[in-house]
Order: structure tokens, then C-alpha cells, then sequence
């Protein structure tokens, strides 16, 4: 039995949360707000976040940072955009074990990926992140799933396959930390332009076809950021995009759908809650302007999320770029 801590009580924590325990593990979710908190203690459960889904009784959860100590794992499940704040916090606090990410985006500004920012933040930090095609409804619902834990330490990410493993979470690792949180970032991005295709009425080929180019950007900016080819093709490269790109659970698309049906950006936001691909598109448009590499589908979602473009043009546009080899 190990001590893990999970930080974010969201949709993602909480499935971890209930994966973690029911594989004979002590858990502890920590939420920031108190208000949450006792909503979880009272109901077990959120039912706009998990329908149906309730956290076991053995589960405690807690606005006190300082359960952290003594963990073997702290999980960090919070939005990518408070990443820095939550790390910070987190450094104030002693034996906190191997720090692993579930977040998925980029660093505004800094264009960083979230595991150096939390380095930033806990300099002597042992960092795992870990992804893959893993929608929280399924995994809380013991789905059969399988993900990847990446890290720069082998040995780390041996210790995360070894605790998280179960008969229902099948846990790989992987040395190409840059290319899964990559991975995890863009397939968002994509994931949008698929919902974009679904709310304008096109069809499984123009999908299909999204996804497939959708992968070559994403390779092409990983091999320019140091990212190893190979793990594209692996669960963190395409079985992250598909799985994002066609399914119902994906925030990311439904947001995509309501744009590309005619919904304003900003009630689509408000509508779907937190959106990772939003603020992503900024970031991986950024980075493909600062490596000089071509990234026609990411430029197209940054013109109609960012600049106004009319989402009807987007799709034609693509289509008379200048015709080319495949590779």
C-alpha cells in the first residue's frame, strides 16, 4: 500500500483519486477551495463533473496542503493554467515523494512545458507525466485504459507504472518526457479543429484526414523540440488524439462543435468549462512561430479563436494549399 495524495478534486483527480484506492492505496484528494470540499464530504460525488460516480469512503479529502508529506506519489490534477501556483505552494512542503502531472497544455508566456515549470517551482523534484487516452468517466467507471508515464528518470516512472497498475489501468512507461506532454498539449488543439469539422456538417473523411495531418504537424514540431518520432505513434501521440478527436466525453471537441455551429467563442466557453485546447492553441501556434515549423490546422484554430476568422473559411483554405508530397 502506497500514500498517494492527489491535488485537484476536478473530474481527472477524482477518477485517479478512485483508481488509486480501489488498487489497495491510501488516498487523499486536496482541493484549494473549502466550498468543494464539503460538497464532496456531504455528497461523495459531483454530478456535473461524474455523473453517477462516487468516491469510496476510505477516500479523505482536505484544503490542507501538508498532507502532501509522506507521500509516495502527489498527483497533480489541477488546470494547466494554475500549474505554477499549485507547485509553489507545493514546494513549501518536505517528503512529498515522486510529483506526477496529469495536466496537459503549455505555459503562457514562458512556452514551457508543465513538468519545467513545476522544476521552476521544486527544483529537486522527481517529475512523471502521465498520459495517454484517458477520459475520467471511463477510468472511474474501471474501463479498461491504458496510458504512459514519462519522465527523464526511468526509475521514477517505473515506481508510478508499479503503484498505478491494475487489472483496469494498464500503465507503460516512457523515457520522451517532451514528447508525451507535447502530445498531451496538441491533441487538444486538433481536437477543437475535429469539433470545428463536426459543427460545420462534414463527414468521416474530412475527419479522418484532420486527424491523420493533425498527427504530422505534431510530429514535425516534436522532432524540431527534441521529441522522439516514435512516440507519436504510441498512446501519448495518436491514441491521445483520437480518442480526443471523436469522442463525446471530450471537452475540447464539444467546444469545437459549438463554435463551428455558430456559437460565439465566448459562450461556448462558458458553456463547456475549462477548455485545455483554448489556451493551448495560443501556445502551440507560438511555439510553431518560434521553431519556424508549419503548422497549417494549429494556424487555422489560433485565426478563428484568436483572430476573428470566420470558421466556414477555415476548412477551404485548407483545402487549396499548395498541393505536395505526403511527406
Amino acid at each position: 500500500m502506497a500514500k498517494i495524495t492527489v491535488l485537484g478534486s476536478g473530474g481527472w483527480g477524482m477518477a485517479l483519486a478512485i483508481s488509486a484506492f480501489n488498487n489497495r492505496n491510501q488516498v487523499t484528494l486536496w482541493s484549494p477551495f473549502q466550498t468543494e470540499v464539503d460538497l464532496l464530504k456531504e455528497k461523495r460525488t459531483n454530478e456535473k463533473l461524474l455523473r453517477g460516480i462516487f468516491l469510496p469512503d476510505g477516500i479523505e479529502i482536505t484544503t490542507d496542503m501538508s498532507v502532501v508529506q509522506g507521500s509516495a506519489l502527489t498527483i497533480i490534477a489541477t488546470p494547466s493554467t494554475v500549474i505554477r501556483d499549485v507547485a509553489n505552494k507545493l514546494s513549501k512542503q518536505k517528503n512529498i515523494g515522486i510529483v506526477v502531472n496529469v495536466s496537459k497544455g503549455i505555459e503562457k508566456g514562458s512556452l514551457k512545458f508543465l513538468s519545467q515549470v513545476i522544476k521552476d517551482e521544486i527544483p529537486d523534484a522527481t517529475v512523471v507525466a502521465l498520459s495517454g487516452p484517458s477520459h475520467a468517466e471511463e477510468v472511474a467507471r474501471n474501463i479498461p485504459t491504458s496510458i504512459v508515464a514519462a519522465s527523464d528518470s526511468l526509475a521514477a516512472s517505473q515506481v508510478v507504472q508499479d503503484i498505478m497498475s491494475s487489472d483496469t489501468l494498464r500503465v507503460y512507461t516512457s523515457g520522451d518526457l517532451k514528447g508525451a506532454e507535447l502530445g498531451g498539449a496538441m491533441k487538444n488543439v486538433i481536437a477543437i479543429a475535429a469539433g470545428f469539422c463536426d459543427g460545420l456538417g462534414l463527414g468521416d473523411n474530412t475527419k479522418a484526414a484532420l486527424i491523420t495531418r493533425g498527427l504530422a504537424e505534431m510530429t514535425r514540431l516534436g522532432i524540431c523540440i527534441g521529441a522522439k518520432e516514435y512516440t507519436f505513434s504510441g498512446l501519448t501521440g495518436i491514441g491521445d488524439l483520437v480518442v480526443t478527436c471523436t469522442s463525446r466525453h471530450s471537452r475540447n471537441n464539444r467546444f469545437g462543435y459549438k463554435v463551428g455551429s455558430g456559437c460565439a467563442i465566448d459562450t461556448a466557453l462558458a458553456e463547456v468549462g475549462t477548455v485545455e485546447g483554448y489556451y493551448a492553441t495560443e501556445m502551440i501556434y507560438n511555439l510553431g512561430q518560434k521553431y519556424n515549423v508549419e503548422l497549417p490546422i494549429v494556424n487555422e484554430c489560433y485565426a478563428v479563436l484568436y483572430k476573428g476568422k470566420d470558421v466556414n473559411q477555415s476548412v477551404p483554405d485548407l483545402m487549396r494549399r499548395p498541393i505536395r508530397s505526403e511527406r
